[in-house]
């Protein structure tokens, strides 16, 4: 067995139903290149090391991580929930925000049911070890025809400690009928370590709802960070999505959406900066169920030094889904000899009556537009910077509307830009 999947399981104190998911997961292993969905995701390398499980004593961060970060927001060290740097601040009536541990102590199976779904592929091992380990993670339910004014913040630090831990977060988003609200999720780094974090969230959006969900990943450079985000819509649903892939030395989201109501619609962009020994994988695997949906895809990427970027870009419109509108585009920028980017646009159509489109493409900076900036007197770094910066902000423009969401996630695009010096 791999020295890693012996040093997970060496933490659990689960239940037996629990017990069923951590045994589905060492049974069956980590998956090698001959899986399809690992086949650029080397899992050599992570199989040889150990963590240990984190224990109750949280990690203390530094306050000034959470100067830009406002309330109401829930605050998580080293994957366990800090109650004294949280904030529940501006939660209107009808809506609950609370952590995974809080949850599981109500008497109420209601507001932990979401627990029990398996996971049966043998490539989902980290879905398999999160079912069996987590033990945190944020729960928000916000009741029918409730607005959030304010962007609710979910803040993961990765803090350092004696040896490498690991931990395993899942979260729950629920929006009743016509509700509405903005999810930020920050996974920002407290200082230079090396751990591992597994996080899987559910998202509910019913009929009428509106979700705008950013999540920015910027963890330390030898962190490693498997997220995997599970969305349902239901009938004239919106979920409005952006991805940041910033940091960790590796880190692989998985984002599945199922439209299963007439006329729900997905709108999902990201960027993923690999810089140094960076390995960013992002896969979708989005799932058109119901009439008339619509989802609406684009990625850039950019890779440079030895850094790497893969893609995967799955649609499935499934019998039945006429009137379907699916659109992906994955554009990437190679900025080394020894970088690499590898993409996989998918689209599997089998209903009629709809339109979908894909295209993914990899190039290099224009040379045009750099001889134009270096005749205007700027060094060639600059000029590498701006037309960089340029192409990354681009995707913001479909996801985020709000100013002030806006301005933090252009903030911390030109840091870790500048940063990660991929020039």
């Amino acid at each position: 067995m791999a020295t890693l999947l012996d040093s997970l399981a060496a933490g659990f104190s689960g239940a037996a139903t629990r017990r069923a998911a951590l045994d589905a997961a060492l049974r069956d292993g980590l998956p090698g290149a001959r899986s399809e969905a690992w086949k650029y995701t080397s899992l050599r390398a992570l199989e040889r090391r150990g963590f240990s499980p984190v224990a109750l004593l949280h990690a203390a961060i530094d306050p000034a991580l959470l100067a830009d970060i406002p309330a109401p927001r829930l605050v998580f060290a080293n994957g366990r929930y800090l109650a004294a740097a949280s904030d529940l601040t501006g939660l209107p009536d009808g809506a609950r925000l609370l952590p995974l541990s809080g949850a599981l102590a109500d008497p109420d199976p209601r507001e932990s049911n979401f627990l029990d779904k398996s996971y049966a592929r043998a490539d989902e091992v980290f879905a398999r070890l999160n079912a069996a380990l987590a033990d945190d993670g944020a729960v928000l339910r916000v009741a029918e025809g409730v607005a959030i004014p304010a962007p609710v913040h979910l803040v993961f630090v990765g803090a350092p400690a004696e040896g490498d831990l690991a931990w395993h977060s899942r979260h729950f988003i629920e929006l009743r009928r016509g509700a509405s609200a903005t999810v930020i999720e920050h996974h920002i780094a407290g200082g230079e370590h090396a751990h591992l974090g597994n996080a899987l969230s559910h998202v509910h959006i019913a009929s009428g709802a509106v979700l705008r969900h950013a999540r920015i990943q910027d963890e330390a450079a030898k962190a490693t960070l498997f997220t995997r985000t599970d969305a349902v819509l239901a009938r004239d649903a919106t979920y409005r999505r952006l991805d940041l892939e910033l940091g960790a030395g590796l880190s692989r989201h998985e984002l599945n959406v199922r439209l299963e109501g007439e006329n729900a619609e997905l709108v999902a962009n990201g960027v993923m900066l690999a810089s140094g020994r960076r390995h960013l994988d992002t896969r979708l695997g989005i799932r058109h169920i119901a009439r008339d949906t619509r989802s609406q895809l684009g990625w850039r990427g950019m890779a440079a030094g030895r850094g790497r970027c893969v893609f995967h870009g799955g649609i499935e419109i499934r019998e039945g889904a006429d009137g379907s509108d699916a659109r992906l585009s994955n554009k990437n920028l190679l900025l080394s000899d020894t970088a690499e980017i590898d993409t996989q646009p998918v689209l599997v159509i089998h209903a009629d009556e709809v339109q979908a489109a894909h295209g993914a493409t990899v190039g290099q900076l224009d040379p045009d537009a750099m001889f134009y900036l270096r005749s205007r007197g700027l060094a060639e770094p600059e000029a590498r910077a701006l037309l960089t910066a340029a192409f990354v902000r681009e995707p913001l423009l479909a996801v985020v509307t709000t100013p002030a969401l806006r301005t933090l996630v252009e903030a911390v695009l030109d840091r870790a830009v500048d940063r990660q010096a991929l020039a």
